[in-house]
């Protein structure tokens, strides 16, 4: 199984490729999609829809994963984010894929054991499931990356319960 895990943003939408083999999760590709702010917002949204679409073309995962989207204080951020999600969907569904929503919570628990863990927690334990030798330089490829393990967390433990 091939899943990608996406963490949404304008600016930079994280994105994490890992195949799921009988005994590990080994990572395929993994990076950010940036944008730049002097662009319109359309733009934008456009330059995230088309490199998605590569990576989806290049990679075939069979798993699209992605982050819930969490409404802070911010109404601005929250908006743009929530507008990068929906590019991101978007994208998902005009591959034929089915996509599957995690919150920050359920991400954090999927790779870390624990709900509140800090980002530095859970960029450890990506880096050790994933058997890198060092850790993604942007906190949202690392994100995306646990929302992938999360993604291949939840549907082991869907076989072993027959859920």
């Amino acid at each position: 199984m091939r899943i990608i895990g996406i963490d949404p943003g304008l600016a930079r939408m994280g994105f994490g490729v890992v195949q799921m083999t009988p005994k590990q999760l080994v990572p395929v590709e993994y990076g950010c999609i940036q944008t730049d702010i002097n662009l319109s917002v359309s733009s934008r949204l456009k330059r995230i829809y088309e490199n998605l679409q590569e990576i989806l073309e290049i990679h075939q995962p069979s798993h699209f994963a992605i982050e819930k989207l969490f409404f802070n204080k911010n109404t601005r951020t929250a908006l743009s984010v929530g507008e990068a999600r929906g590019v991101a969907l978007l994208a998902a569904s005009v591959a034929g894929l089915c996509v599957f929503e995690y919150t920050p919570l359920q991400i954090k628990m999927g790779v870390a054991g624990y709900g509140k863990a800090t980002k530095k927690q859970v960029c450890y334990m990506v880096k050790a499931i994933l058997q890198l030798n060092t850790s993604p330089n942007l906190d949202d490829t690392t994100d995306a990356l646990a929302v992938a393990i999360c993604h291949a967390q939840n549907t082991i433990s869907k076989k072993l319960t027959g859920i």
